[in-house]
C-alpha cells in the first residue's frame, strides 16, 4: 500500500474539509491509503508543549509519519499570503529528515483556504512548496486539462487546490473536485514510483 500523508493546519475547518476531500481522492486509487494528521497551535510568547493526541480530529503529525509516507499533501490557511505559523513551526522541525534525505524522491502537493478571493492563495501554495523542494520532493500540481480548474469561479489554481472560505461558505463542486484530483494524482504517482523502485 502507498501511504499518502495529508498534513494540515485548520483553525475554522475549511482546510480540514479540503484534507478530507483529498483523502477521498487518495482512497479512490487501488493500493493507496490516506493518513490524516494535523499540527498543534503555537504561542507567540513561549514554546507550548502539546499532548500527542488532540481532543478531537486527526492526531498530531510526527517526523516518523513523514519518514514512513510514500507521498505528502501539505495544507494551510492563508495568513498574509503565507502558510500559517503552526504549520511553518512543524516544517522547521523537519531538519533531521532533510539531513537524512528521508523525503527525497517522494511526491508532494499543497493546498490552501483563504477568506477572500485575493487573499494570497497562490503565494501561500508557493510558500509551502519551497521547503518541500529543499527536501528533494517531487511536486505534483493539478493537471492543466482538468475541466474544474478551467471552470472554477472561486478556489483552484494550477499550483494546487484552494478554497474561498468566506464565512459560511460551503465548498463548491469544483473546489471538491480539485481536492479529489490532487489526492488521486498523488496516489497514482506514489504507486508508480514504488513500482519503479521495486524493479
Amino acid at each position: 500500500m502507498s501511504k499518502i500523508l495529508i498534513v494540515y493546519y485548520s483553525r475554522n475547518g475549511s482546510t480540514r474539509q479540503m484534507a478530507q476531500q483529498i483523502a477521498r481522492g487518495v482512497e479512490s486509487v487501488a493500493g493507496a491509503e490516506a493518513v490524516l494528521r494535523t499540527v498543534p497551535e503555537v504561542s507567540t510568547v513561549c514554546e507550548q508543549l502539546a499532548d500527542t493526541i488532540p481532543d478531537s480530529g486527526a492526531p498530531y503529525v510526527s517526523l516518523q509519519d513523514l519518514q514512513n509516507c510514500d507521498g505528502l499533501a501539505l495544507g494551510s490557511p492563508t495568513h498574509f499570503g503565507n502558510m500559517a505559523a503552526p504549520l511553518k513551526y512543524f516544517v522547521d522541525s523537519t531538519v533531521p529528515l532533510w539531513f537524512a534525505g528521508g523525503l527525497s524522491g517522494k511526491p508532494a502537493g499543497v493546498f490552501t483556504a483563504t477568506g477572500s478571493m485575493h487573499g494570497g492563495q497562490e503565494s501561500t501554495l508557493l510558500s509551502m512548496m519551497l521547503p518541500l523542494m529543499h527536501h528533494g520532493m517531487l511536486m505534483v500540481s493539478l493537471p492543466c486539462n482538468e475541466i474544474a480548474l478551467r471552470e472554477t469561479v472561486s478556489g483552484g489554481t494550477p499550483y494546487g487546490p484552494s478554497v474561498h472560505a468566506d464565512g459560511d461558505h460551503e465548498m463548491t463542486g469544483h473546489e471538491k473536485r480539485l481536492c479529489w484530483v490532487l489526492g488521486a494524482r498523488l496516489a497514482k504517482v506514489a504507486n508508480a514510483l514504488k513500482t519503479v523502485s521495486s524493479l
